[in-house]
């Protein structure tokens, strides 16, 4: 078996990735459908080219299944049930397992109802928020994902020092003519993932995304764990920062406000907050405009003179699209450290690890 340099990645076929992360999920005591929903989604995150989000996640899950921290049988309590909307309590359940099941309930309430929406507390990590747009857009849907995490601060207010906030993703799908638009964003400069794999490697981070706590802009990601602690600065850095600080309260209020469970009621572990919205366009001016608004919206987009270093313009997703079709083929390039974490994992369950691609 090839194996990778320490400071170099090796490819995979994502069918081996996703058959060992199944059975690792399985030994560590999730049932059989929950384990694959987390496998599945945990290799698209790496298909998507979100690393931080994608295989880097699996022993952490394995530690927070063994531990409890994410609950490993039962079902989601549903806590409100109104025509389009549902709420549901994920008592801490896997969170790939979760947001499948809620995409699902939201893409069947938009068929009905023109919109359908779920809200989620209490759910465990849901890893790359990217992978749960194509079942909506197979459905010829827009759909909208927006998550926090309560009990972590890690983004402090515009005008602040004080980390309040967390990186509060938004991901964002519609269907496009040619390839669906993928939007899948941190609220933040940088992620909370991301700051910590620079922190694994003790490297330096390439622009001042962060700030210390005297409200310095800093590059060193250790600023993060700091006491007192320093934070990610939103979207729009210390400039325009308010922009970004907004958004992030969007996010807030879509997920742990409307849920019902938020930072009111402080740390629940590893845990998350949750807002799935579906939309059909039949429902609003119908389809076929919706269609040919797109259309030309993207034809503009890509018609766009390019500025200097770009020679066109890509839609948001065109790039991961590509690179999960690239991966498909050549294989999931995973990094020395991902390698070494799923090769530990395996060891520690009596699993072989999948050859690398020559």
């Amino acid at each position: 078996m090839r194996q990778p340099s320490a400071h170099g990645a090796a490819r995979y076929r994502a069918d081996e990735l996703a058959a060992l992360a199944r059975a690792l999920l399985e030994r560590a005591g999730l049932p059989q459908d929950k384990a694959g929903d987390v496998a599945e989604v945990l290799v698209e995150g790496d298909l998507l080219g979100k690393s931080t989000h994608g295989l880097a996640l699996l022993p952490l899950y394995l530690r927070e299944i063994e531990s409890g921290g994410m609950a490993a049988a039962g079902e989601p309590e549903i806590l409100n049930d109104i025509g389009a909307c549902q709420t549901w309590d994920g008592r801490k359940l896997p969170g790939p397992w979760l947001a499948r099941r809620a995409t699902a309930e939201a893409v069947a309430r938009a068929r009905h109802f023109g919109l359908g929406a779920v809200a989620i507390q209490r759910s465990h990590h849901t890893a790359c928020l990217g992978a749960y747009l194509q079942p909506a857009i197979d459905a010829d849907c827009l759909m909208l994902l927006t998550l926090t995490d309560p009990g972590h601060s890690s983004v402090a207010p515009f005008g602040g020092v004080t980390p309040v906030l967390t990186s509060n993703p938004i991901a964002f799908g519609a269907p496009a003519p040619d390839a669906p638009i993928l939007i899948d964003m941190s609220t933040a400069l940088m992620t909370n993932g991301g700051v910590a794999a620079y922190r694994q490697r003790s490297e330096s981070l390439p622009h001042p995304f962060l700030m210390d706590a005297q409200g310095r802009p800093s590059t060193d990601p250790n600023v993060i764990a700091a006491d007192p602690p320093g934070s990610i600065l939103p979207l729009g850095g210390l400039e325009a920062g308010h922009k970004g600080f907004s958004i992030g309260l969007i996010v807030e209020l879509l997920t742990g406000c409307l849920a019902g469970r938020g930072r009111a009621e402080g740390g629940d572990g590893w845990s998350a907050a949750v807002f799935i919205m579906v939309m059909d366009p039949a429902a609003f001016g119908g389809t076929e405009n919706f269609n040919r608004q797109v259309k030309v919206l993207a034809e503009r987009c890509h018609g766009a003179q390019p500025r200097p270093g770009f020679d066109h313009v890509d839609l948001p997703g065109a790039h991961a699209l590509a690179r999960r079709e690239r991966q498909l083929h050549d294989g999931v390039q995973l990094s020395a450290g991902i390698v070494a974490g799923l090769t530990e994992s395996a060891a520690r369950f009596d699993l072989p690890m999948p050859a690398a691609i020559p």
